[in-house]
């Protein structure tokens, strides 16, 4: 179903599509396991999504991404507080664990996702050798 939802085609055959399905089912599972509310599993959802867009589209560094992730967890609490009634989308200990998640699962591994995006790749050479 995730693979069909992110539109990923080539699958089988693009390392980046691979990695990607990856990324965003893992972040899902981990999500629902932390007993996210729908909201919340899609609000936690748009986070990896814009933590990952800011570093493959916009081309962010590292620092200037965790600066945009920050802002974009505390605007989602205040929309959210007024939709709902509610403070916070996510509570301190939720939002401490979505830090320490998204330090493990994107943030430690920068450099090898900036090279997914933006590292020149060569053509592979195929011969009878």
């Amino acid at each position: 179903k995730m693979e069909e939802f992110l539109n990923l085609i080539q699958l089988k055959t693009s390392l980046k599509e691979a990695i990607l399905l990856d990324y965003y089912t893992a972040g899902f599972w981990w999500a629902k396991e932390m007993n996210f509310s729908l909201n919340q599993l899609s609000g936690f959802m748009d986070l990896l999504n814009f933590a990952l867009e800011n570093l493959s589209n916009k081309h962010m560094t590292l620092g200037d991404n965790l600066k945009e992730l920050e802002r974009a967890m505390s605007a989602m609490g205040e929309t959210d507080s007024e939709e709902r009634g509610d403070r916070n989308l996510f509570s301190i200990e939720q939002a401490k664990a979505i830090i320490d998640y998204l330090v493990i699962s994107l943030f430690k591994h920068y450099k090898a996702y900036e090279y997914l995006f933006h590292g020149r790749r060569e053509e592979p050479v195929i011969s009878n050798e």
